[in-house]
This record gives structure tokens, C-alpha cells and sequence, in this order.
């Protein structure tokens, strides 16, 4: 797994260039965004299996469809699957957080993600939907843990949602 460190030193290095202002300045950013990458880490990890139920509980309020029979969460096996996803999503969420880098997210979740859920019928917009649910989840407890500016929590969860949705061709 890489982190924002790993790459910036590796690109310039891969181009032979000594760091100049701009890598200095993007290191300076992912030392002093720290402390609160591993406070919403920890906000996580603390609260994981609220964050996952409570978003699953609202998307299948907002989608009760997906619970009737027919409906793509429908019976207990497949209902707990997609509370198993969220959980995968989240954890690996909270990696690129940490890494303040979404290269975990494309090597251990993302490649070929969108068209095995196409080819076993997973409809991916409520996938979205929940991925969306538990960052506002997070960016809110994160927030209540005194981090003021909770931007940064944004990158991984909307790179997986960009990544999972249909793209224009």
C-alpha cells in the first residue's frame, strides 16, 4: 500500500527532480492534515458497525424495495452481503484516509468491482447511495470529535462512488 509520501518522493524520483516547492507544500499539508486522518481512523474503528447499520437501515428505509421480496437485499443471506460491502468499504475507506491516497481503494476494491456487480445483478446506485450515507455518517462524528475541517474525509468515499458509477462514454 502506498501513502501520499510514498508516491510524491516516487514520482520524483522516477523523473530524477530533487523536491521543489510544490512537493514541499504537499508534504506539508499530509503532515499537518495528520492528527486528524487518524482521529477519523479512529472514529471509524470505534464505531464501524453503527456506521454500517445505521447507513444500511436508512438506505433501505429510503429504498424499501430493496428488502421486498424480489428486491436485491432480500433475505437474510443477501441482506447481510450488503452490510458485509458497506463494512468492506468503510474499512478500506478508512485506510486511504490514513494514507491520504485512494491507491488501496483501486487495487484491493475497486478493479473489476463494477462489472462483477453488473454481472451478478447488484444494483449499483443504492451501493452509491449507502457509500454516501456513512461518509456524511463520518464527516458528522469526525466533526464531533473536534475536527474542524473535515474535507479531507470526502477523497476516498467519493472515489469509490465515482468509481463504482456508470461512466459516459
Amino acid at each position: 500500500m502506498r501513502d501520499a509520501v510514498t508516491n510524491l518522493i516516487r514520482n520524483y524520483d522516477g523523473t530524477g527532480r530533487y523536491l521543489d516547492r510544490n512537493a514541499i507544500d504537499s508534504l506539508k499539508s499530509y503532515f499537518e492534515t495528520g492528527t486528524a486522518r487518524i482521529m477519523a481512523a479512529k472514529t471509524i474503528n470505534a464505531n464501524a458497525a453503527a456506521i454500517v447499520k445505521q447507513a444500511g437501515s436508512q438506505l433501505f428505509d429510503e429504498l424499501p424495495e430493496l428488502i421486498r421480496p424480489g428486491g436485491n437485499a432480500y433475505t437474510t443471506r443477501r441482506y447481510a452481503a450488503c452490510l458485509r460491502d458497506m463494512d468492506y468499504y468503510l474499512r478500506y475507506a478508512s485506510y486511504a484516509l490514513v494514507a491520504a491516497d485512494t491507491n488501496v481503494l483501486d487495487e484491493r476494491v475497486l478493479q473489476g468491482l463494477r462489472e462483477t456487480y453488473n454481472s451478478l445483478g447488484v444494483p449499483i446506485a443504492p451501493t452509491v447511495r449507502g457509500i454516501q450515507m456513512m461518509k456524511d455518517m463520518v464527516k458528522e462524528m469526525v466533526a464531533e470529535a473536534g475536527v474542524q475541517n473535515t474535507a479531507f474525509i470526502d477523497q476516498p468515499f467519493d472515489h469509490i462512488t465515482r468509481e463504482l458509477s456508470e461512466q459516459d462514454i
